[in-house]
């Protein structure tokens, strides 16, 4: 019986008058040439002396941050539809802990103890004014060295999962770096947590994406903002989903409720023919992102970002250009 009506509301849906939710005030779709963001690779995966010299990855059966930087590379680009093609240019193994911003700093025995007995020093915030200098990242970012960094670590390191630097800075799902205005631009640092998986850091990308799109679209009125159109879930707007957000898929009843097999109406087909979105909605449910699969839910959302030609009420058309490149956000 479900399956029936559901079949008959397709159907009824189908047959509707096709109307765009656009003004015709926008430019025709047109493809965008791929881009290479070069990134610094840092990697702070120590030896620990009293544990025979072996590294944290080693001592505790974590993820080699090689392989993961490649995952998430080949994922990314796969989202994009081939436009993101990171390259990693340099890769520095930074054999230390870094500073808490209350001065402490962990060293290998003290560490591994304080993770095995599950007592982690607080506060758990990294002092990233000291991190951006003890890399030299302005100074190397102004020489044109690197787009962006990427700091892998481990557990309780206290990055955020993203942040930006230089002038102007802006909210990239934590504040932005102190005492780097002076830097003639903004380029963003990511962080993973090499005891977790490709998936969340996918996660973390996609936090990137919601906090650089808001501001691209903060200005906006509503019936332009596009941004607030994509990322609608039933639970919110009933009938109205599109394709939710990093945290809520079309049908979540809750965060990362990524397995819910409840049927709802969506249109996030139509983000697949961007700028035109015919209002044609259909069925969807967890089926189509991974029956819960956390990777594979982040990688449908991404691949739906829009990433044509052309600007749609002063917007590019291609939203993946202002994720991987904040200094074209005003």
């Amino acid at each position: 019986m479900i399956d029936f009506l559901r079949r008959l509301l397709n159907r009824a849906l189908e047959s509707r008058p096709v109307a765009s939710h656009l003004p015709s005030t926008r430019t025709l779709a047109s493809p965008v040439e791929p881009v290479t963001p070069r990134v610094l690779m840092i990697v702070h995966n120590p030896p620990v002396l009293s544990e025979g010299g072996r590294r944290l990855t080693e001592i505790f059966g974590w993820n080699d941050p090689e392989r993961l930087a490649r995952q998430y590379i080949a994922d990314l680009e796969q989202a994009s539809g081939g436009y993101v093609r990171y390259r990693i240019v340099e890769r520095i193994d930074a054999d230390w802990f870094p500073p808490k911003i209350d001065g402490f700093r962990y060293t290998g025995e003290s560490y591994v103890a304080a993770w095995r007995s599950r007592q982690m020093h607080e506060p758990d915030r990294i002092d990233y004014v000291a991190q951006v200098k003890a890399f030299n990242l302005i100074e190397r970012y102004e020489r044109g060295e690197f787009d962006e960094v990427w700091f892998f670590s481990f557990p309780y390191a206290g990055d955020y999962e993203s942040t930006m630097v230089g002038r102007n800075a802006f909210w990239c799902n934590s504040p932005p770096v102190p005492e780097t205005g002076h830097c003639s631009g903004r380029f963003v640092i990511m962080a993973f947590n090499y005891e977790r998986d490709v998936d969340c850091m996918l996660e973390n990308f996609g936090h990137r994406v919601e906090s650089i799109m808001s501001r691209v679209f903060a200005s906006h009125p509503p019936e332009q903002n596009l941004w607030a159109l994509f990322t609608r879930y039933d639970k919110t707007h009933p009938g109205q989903a599109h394709c939710g957000n990093v945290h809520f898929a079309p049908n979540s009843e809750h965060d990362y409720d990524w397995g819910n097999p409840r049927p709802v109406i969506s249109y996030c087909d139509d983000w697949l023919t961007f700028p035109e979105l015919p209002g044609r909605a259909r069925w969807v449910d967890c089926r189509e992102w991974g029956g819960g699969d956390m990777r594979l839910h982040h990688l449908w959302w991404l691949s739906h970002l829009p990433r044509v030609g052309g600007e749609t009420f002063g917007v590019s058309n291609n939203w993946w250009s202002y994720v991987i490149d904040p200094n074209l956000v005003s």
